[in-house]
């Protein structure tokens, strides 16, 4: 079993104040694979005094330097990409070639554009006989899930370095070891001692504190709703900024007359992919009343074709949720979708045939869903499609906004009549004929409940800088 029982702060790993150890639970196993020490208020002190102590000299730092920094970080992370991946896939069941291919090539990739957008970002400007500068905001606490926990690691700390912020990380501690390895990472790469701070632990242990903390000047919170909810009214009484990525239900609009063989393939393997546990998953299909059938039929033979085996094997086949919680949750809202009047077309309640441990969903499919339905309403976070008969484009597009969410949509069907219709949906991200997150430098964050704020590339580098008019200098 992975041991990880110290924290990393002041550049140092140190034992906890306090803290009770914790065993991490291999999905597929339902045993223990990680023990880490759950963190107290007093570590999480410890370490926002690091990070204010190494404030003043870091953000003053040369951007060549904090440049030379993310360069050695990257190739420090290549060297550790199969240590990183087997701990994903160890503690929330990715299968190991999803967690090489994907997982933790999304959180270099954040690394990537945050270095480009730092070469090339616009510190200060002109607004007649003034000047407009960017600078680091201060200390900010990072609290990240586990459903891509690097991604959404490396979207907070690569542009906090990049800003010359100071940080405590608090990682989910249903998948911790990755973020220890990304500690020893920046060690390695030589952050300087306080910059990057490492405590894990839970919410109410350290997360709490952390919102609360006086001398935290920013909250960058990715996590479900509810919490996040939590995180806002902690932070409130300190008038913090605070960043937000929370919970989504993406819809999938299908137009009329879409080639359903050609574009539905790509975009419902966004509900497979990661077993569904993804905030942008397009499980919401919406389809037009001369279609459900056929779209049905399609979808049906997708999910069927979706095999379900061991994260630990090579292979295209998906693995467990990440706990018994995550699974019983998936299991009632799949038995509720039923007893409120929904055809199960495929998989349902139970784990998959063969197998008798381990939190296996079966790949299910849900026809005539409502919108009066739980199912319609709630984040299922699993392998779990729902369609939807719509009879014209403006109820369709009503049927996709209808959502507390708004984190991302996909329009599936021809381009150009798509590119109408994206503009009409109330979403941070609208993807043509795919699923994917944005990337390549884009904003990356959501409307309504699903937040606010962005990350990614020079809209990420800014949401970690303040902004300030400095009028009456000389010209």
């Amino acid at each position: 079993m992975n041991s990880y029982l110290k924290h990393y702060i002041a550049g140092q790993w140190v034992d906890s104040e306090g803290g009770q150890r914790h065993q991490v639970i291999n999905p597929a196993t339902e045993q223990p694979v990680t023990e880490i020490v759950l963190g107290t208020p007093a570590d999480a002190d410890k370490a926002v005094a690091a990070a204010r102590a190494a404030f003043d000299g870091w953000s003053q730092t040369p951007v060549a330097e904090r440049i030379a920094l993310l360069e050695r970080i990257i190739e420090g992370y290549k060297a550790r990409i199969p240590d990183l991946a087997k701990a994903v896939s160890e503690e929330m069941g990715a299968p190991i070639g999803f967690a090489q291919a994907a997982q933790v090539p999304a959180g270099l990739g954040y690394f990537m554009t945050t270095l480009k957008a730092l070469t090339e970002f616009q510190w200060e400007e002109r607004i007649g006989k003034a000047r407009v500068v960017h600078e680091a905001i201060g200390v900010v606490a990072m609290i990240t899930p586990w459903n891509w926990p690097l991604n959404q690691i490396c979207a907070k700390v690569a542009p906090a370095l990049a800003a010359g912020d100071t940080m405590i990380l608090k990682p989910s501690e249903e998948c911790p070891s990755c973020a220890v390895i990304l500690a020893e990472i920046l060690d390695a790469a030589g952050v300087p001692a306080g910059v990057f701070n490492l405590v894990n632990g839970d919410g109410p242990g350290v997360g709490a504190t952390l919102s609360a903390h006086r001398d935290v000047d920013m909250v960058s919170f990715t996590g479900s709703t509810r919490a996040g909810i939590a995180v806002a009214q902690a932070a409130a009484p300190t008038v913090k900024r605070v960043h937000q990525e929370l919970g989504g239900k993406a819809p999938n609009l299908v137009l009329e007359g879409a080639d359903l063989a050609a574009v539905l393939p790509p975009t419902v393997q966004g509900v497979l992919a990661n077993t569904g546990q993804s905030c942008i998953a397009p499980t919401r299909l919406l389809v037009h009343a001369s279609q459900f059938d056929e779209a049905t039929a399609v979808v049906k033979q997708i999910m069927e074709s979706a095999a379900v085996g061991d994260p630990q094997e090579m292979g295209a086949h998906i693995g467990p949720v990440v706990n018994k919680a995550q699974f019983d949750k998936i299991q009632e809202l799949i038995q509720s979708a039923i007893d409120e009047g929904a055809t199960l077309v495929t998989g349902g309640v139970g784990r998959p045939d063969g197998r008798n441990a381990g939190y296996y969903i079966k790949p299910t499919v849900l026809a005539g869903v409502t919108a009066d339905m739980r199912i319609w309403r709630e984040e299922t976070f699993g392998p779990v499609a729902t369609i939807t008969r719509y009879d014209g484009r403006d109820e369709a597009v009503a049927m996709a906004n209808d959502t507390d969410y708004g984190l991302s949509a996909v329009i599936s069907g021809d381009p150009a009549e798509a590119a109408k219709v994206a503009s009409k949906l109330r979403a941070g991200m609208v993807t043509i004929n795919g699923w994917g997150g944005s990337g390549g430098g884009l904003p990356f964050g959501g409307y309504k409940q699903s937040g606010n704020g962005r990350e990614g590339g020079k809209f990420g580098l800014a949401d970690f800088m303040e902004v300030k008019a400095i009028v009456g200098g000389p010209a």
